[in-house]
């Protein structure tokens, strides 16, 4: 029973040990999916471009001359999903400045925003 104890304590260090180490060999993200979001994010977008993607399944909108893809947050963002689906596909930045109630989204809001942000809106095309 001794033998065991030692084992199965020894084999459970070892585990631990081994995914300690490969947090420092294996990358977060792979590298295709870093640069395709680096290679979006200085695209220009027409609100054309952004009407075709006016989903529940495919959610962007412009806010402030800038193009966001909101499909991966739409299911954690806190308020009811119709609020924020009419504005899919379309310029947003009234909604985004007053939600809707006369309030501004707070400074948080902003920073949670940018991770989303795929590109700019190209007004003169």
């Amino acid at each position: 029973m001794r033998k065991l104890f030692i084992f199965s304590t020894v084999t459970f260090w070892l585990v631990v040990a081994g995914f300690w180490l490969a947090n420092f060999f294996l990358p977060l993200e792979p590298p295709s999916a870093v640069s395709t979001i680096a290679e979006t994010a200085d695209r220009n977008f027409t609100l054309s471009d952004v009407a075709l993607h006016g989903r529940e399944d495919d959610c962007w909108m412009a806010i402030e001359v800038q193009v966001y893809d909101i499909t991966a947050y739409l299911p954690d963002h806190p308020s009811e999903p119709e609020l924020v689906l009419p504005w899919c596909g379309k310029e947003a930045t009234q909604a985004w400045q007053t939600k809707g109630k006369g309030r501004p989204h707070s400074p948080r809001a902003d920073q949670l925003l940018a991770k989303y942000r795929i590109g700019k809106l190209d007004e003169a095309r």
